[in-house]
């Protein structure tokens, strides 16, 4: 009489790591909040011409509802549609241009950073702890650390500044971004209290 085997638990089938329509809806939306964050909530001034937006905050949210591949993935899409010509960047700008200007260390490094907070929610849940705004936070401080420097490298490279110079008068920009940061933690741990199974793969 044959065997009937099932899955090993812990491990993922082929169809658990496709992306259903449910996780394609959900890239989808978060890429288009980003957006909005990006262009409706832009103030025209910053340090080095970089301006200061909302885009962190929901990098940070991505993540922290998301989780790690699709929150990636969401932040990915919305940086795909500003490079293809769509105004979706910080002000309203498109192109390529920004991805190698000033702002660019900032650009490449968002998807990490929800990358990161994404991986601290689901590392969490999979020991069995509560997504609470204090897991959201833990990730986002990693997420933070990655932007600071990716951005401040991305400055340097374009101006031509010391790095450690410029590294610190990037961090002017950290006191807002932590409070982004408290704020996406939030509601991210509220989200999760609604919708408990939202990181559960189907």
């Amino acid at each position: 009489m044959p065997s009937t085997s099932t899955p090993q638990s812990g491990t993922a089938s082929p169809r658990s790591r496709r992306l259903t329509t449910t996780d394609l809806a959900l890239v989808a939306v978060f890429a288009a909040l980003t957006a909005v964050c990006a262009v409706v909530a832009a103030l025209p001034f910053g340090v080095n011409g970089v301006p200061v937006t909302l885009q962190l905050f929901a990098v940070f949210l991505a993540g922290g509802v998301l989780g790690a591949r699709r929150g990636f993935l969401a932040i990915a899409l919305y940086l795909a549609l500003g490079a293809i010509g769509l105004p979706v960047l910080a002000g309203g700008q498109a192109g390529l241009a920004p991805f190698v200007g000033v702002t660019a260390g900032y650009l490449w490094s968002f998807p990490f950073v929800a990358l990161a907070v994404g991986f601290a929610v689901e590392r969490a849940r999979a020991a069995g702890v509560a997504v609470t705004a204090a897991v959201v936070a833990v990730g986002g401080l990693v997420g933070e650390a990655i932007c600071w420097f990716a951005g401040g490298l991305g400055i340097a490279l374009y101006a031509d500044t010391p790095l450690w110079t410029t590294l610190r008068g990037a961090a002017v920009y950290v006191p807002a971004d932590l409070v982004k940061l408290a704020v996406a933690a939030v509601v991210a741990a509220a989200v999760h209290r609604a919708f408990p199974q939202l990181l559960t793969r189907r």
